[in-house]
């Protein structure tokens, strides 16, 4: 039996259960006693390491990811981990790669920790098949879902992301204006992220009636090559700037860039994203989109405990992202 039996049996939410169990104000008497007497008919105890008045919690929070050697994911772990430290929160990580079956073991494996709340980190988990995401809105009946740098609607799911859109679109509208007009764009994710980047770089060259060129490129050793095959054979002229969806991949067409010996960035402007050490270990260095990833993570945790604390009344936070312009642009 859990808090969300209890919240269908009194038919409210779980936010307003969680009001009562934890005697917060804002609950009108008649509320009070649905859910009180629901919690007599369910028989609802908290175990023995229940805190405050009856709250049934472990002071623990499940963390999902895919990959914690990716530099973004690996960051914005550190700075939830660091952030629920604070409030007296212990995590358990999961790096489930990304296959929705494991995803789905390891969230019944966090359930069954009896867990306070699960974070996912990273828009991977937002995925096309609707049916591959009913593991998430199962388990938001019994704990609060976060989703950092992701968008996915239902009770009792959070979400905290980067306004992915918004900074490519930006970027690309003032390319233009500055008289490029050959805007290429190279990623390697189909991810709730890469595709709200690739939306973004999409509108700008529409609004200009510009041709886009898109290059999908999973980051390796034959990038380089990759990249020249396909200006090449595909667009036939070199690009006047280059848009890549990290910063991995912004410091292979700085290579290509000197490779086939054009000036960077006076032939050829690079732009990578999240704003990573990479951005900074190349010559010349990056120029990147800051994605802000530890303000997006500082938002998650935040309304995470406002949830906890039945005064969670936010369920989206967007954040701004930033340009950080270095050597590869000269606007």
């Amino acid at each position: 039996m859990n808090i969300y039996d209890v919240s269908k049996r009194a038919g409210v939410s779980i936010a307003t259960v969680s009001r009562v169990i934890n005697n917060s104000e804002g609950v009108s008497e008649k509320t009070r006693k649905k859910v009180l007497d629901a919690i007599e008919e369910l028989e609802y105890i908290p175990n023995a390491l229940a805190r405050g008045l009856g709250i049934n919690s472990m002071k623990t929070i499940g963390i999902m990811c895919a990959n914690a050697s990716d530099i973004y994911l690996a960051n914005a772990i550190y700075h939830l981990e660091s952030s629920l430290r604070k409030f007296g929160y212990d995590c358990i990580l999961c790096c489930t790669g990304y296959e929705s079956d494991i995803r789905e073991k390891y969230m019944t494996l966090l359930l069954s920790k009896q867990v306070d709340a699960v974070i996912l980190v990273g828009s991977n988990y937002v995925e096309e098949d609707v049916a591959k995401q009913e593991y998430i809105h199962n388990a938001a009946k019994k704990v609060p879902i976060v989703l950092v740098n992701g968008q996915l609607e239902g009770e009792n799911i959070y979400c905290s992301l980067a306004d992915d859109y918004q900074a490519v679109f930006q970027l690309c509208t003032q390319l233009i204006q500055k008289g490029k007009k050959n805007l290429m764009f190279l990623y390697d994710s189909n991810s709730f992220s890469g595709k709200q980047k690739r939306q973004g770089y999409e509108d700008a060259l529409k609004n200009y009636n510009l041709k886009p060129n898109q290059l999908f490129i999973p980051f390796d050793e034959d990038n380089i090559q990759k990249i020249k095959d396909f200006i090449v054979q595909e667009v036939r002229e070199y690009p006047e700037a280059m848009i890549c969806c990290e910063d991995a991949i912004a410091v292979a067409s700085l290579k290509f860039a000197t490779k086939v010996g054009l000036d960077v960035p006076n032939q050829l402007h690079i732009v990578g994203y999240n704003n990573s050490l990479i951005a900074k270990c190349c010559e010349p260095e990056l120029t990147s989109i800051d994605n802000k990833v530890q303000e997006v993570c500082d938002s998650a945790i935040k309304m995470l405990m406002n949830v906890l604390e039945g005064n969670g009344n936010e369920n989206i936070k967007v954040v701004p992202c930033f340009l950080k312009q270095r050597g590869t642009t000269d606007f």
